[in-house]
């Protein structure tokens, strides 16, 4: 579910900010933890809440790429901004780029004005300029965090796109049971009706079926408009969606695929905050933003057990956010120093075993799910015509 709350900062200022939480108190508990005094909280969520206001998020990856271009041809950070926020037609992107001058323009350091925005900027693009003031290379710490972006979005594609092709087969045989119960099997009931008691049982059931849908056609489509806003509903509400997606990881195969790309985003996002120079506590808590409830819960143990002077490679271990590979790069990376170079390797070779779950996945689930719909539209079919192979038959 997303929250809008306007709240106060530390320096005074009203901010307004967007929040995903599964309720009012964790929206709220999310902005105290940045710092942030709440003044209002407004839900965003259901079906015509999000077509009255839709999502209109700023493109951080955007942005970051467009300064970063700009500073590569010479100009300095305000100089980039000022040019970036004259040529930017939305005038709500825009708003937030003048926010982000008028904090630069009182003195704040580039980061704090970016934190100015937290609805805008998120926090590891934050922390990532942050780390470019102690460095002095904010072009470098840009380009981590449009690389860390790119990477990301580039799993996201691949496992959307492994969906598409069975979604839409889904959609289609759906359509071609509703048309033919809906209007062919209508018919032959007709044709069937003098038959009377001569018809086999599933075929006449089949056939009592299309004549309910035919009489009720008006109250079959509210019917199938009221399930199909309902499931919309279930999957824009966050509580639904982690409850799905518990049931999911119960399924031993599934299950492990799905912690693999967690544990690919986890470790990426650790990669880029080390090497920015975040602490590794710090890391910790940004990095668990992302995960699962669980997952999350078992992140907090593990930034304990580190905070208590125990090894990362041991305490991740120990709560269960690592395989014997990884763990093993892991310790290699505490010995030589190199923690967050060996983090990004750890996503990379993570991201190779996702992909190769996805080609597997789409090779094998998607000739079983033609061959069900399939069987489904034959099925339809074979009862529609049973009783005219039965009467051919009968006249031999």
């Amino acid at each position: 579910m997303r929250f809008e709350l306007k709240a106060v900062d530390t320096s005074g200022s009203v901010v307004a900010l967007s929040v995903e939480a599964a309720d009012e108190s964790q929206a709220r508990a999310a902005a105290a933890q940045r710092g942030l005094t709440v003044l209002t909280v407004q839900s965003r969520n259901g079906v015509l809440a999000s077509m009255r206001s839709p999502d209109r998020r700023f493109p951080a990856t955007l942005f970051a790429t467009e300064l970063l271009a700009l500073l590569d041809a010479g100009l300095n950070a305000v100089e980039a901004l000022q040019a970036l926020c004259e040529n930017e037609p939305d005038v709500a992107n825009q708003q937030v780029l003048e926010r982000v001058l008028g904090a630069l323009r009182r003195g704040e350091s580039l980061s704090s004005a970016f934190g100015r925005a937290p609805e805008a900027f998120p926090a590891l693009f934050t922390a990532a300029v942050r780390s470019s003031e102690r460095s002095g290379d904010l072009a470098e710490a840009l380009g981590r965090y449009i690389a860390y972006r790119e990477a990301f979005d580039r799993v996201r594609a691949k496992v959307t796109s492994a969906l598409i092709y069975p979604a839409v087969l889904t959609v289609v045989g759906l359509l071609v049971i509703a048309f033919l119960m809906g209007y062919v099997v209508p018919r032959f009931a007709r044709v069937y009706e003098d038959m009377g008691s001569g018809l086999p049982f599933f075929s006449s059931l089949l056939l009592s079926v299309g004549r309910a849908i035919e009489q009720n056609g008006v109250l079959a489509v509210v019917l199938a408009m009221s399930v199909l806003a309902a499931a919309i509903h279930a999957a824009s509400h966050q509580g639904t969606r982690a409850r799905i997606a518990a049931l999911l990881w119960r399924i031993p195969a599934l299950g492990a695929r799905m912690r693999i790309y967690q544990f690919a985003r986890l470790y990426r996002t650790m990669g880029m905050l080390l090497r920015a120079g975040i602490p590794a506590l710090r890391a910790f808590e940004m990095a668990g933003e992302g995960l699962s409830p669980s997952l999350r819960a078992r992140l907090g143990r593990a930034a304990n057990e580190v905070r208590d002077g125990r090894a990362m490679s041991e305490a991740l271990t120990g709560a269960g956010l690592t395989t014997p590979v990884a763990t093993r790069m892991m310790v290699v990376g505490e010995r030589s120093g190199g923690m967050g170079e060996m983090m990004d390797r750890i996503a990379r070779f993570y991201d190779e075993e996702t992909a190769r779950a996805l080609d597997a996945f789409t090779r094998i689930f998607e000739p079983i799910l033609m061959a069900l719909l399939g069987l489904a539209v034959g099925a339809v079919v074979v009862l529609m015509y049973m009783p005219v192979f039965e009467l051919a038959g009968s006249l031999q």
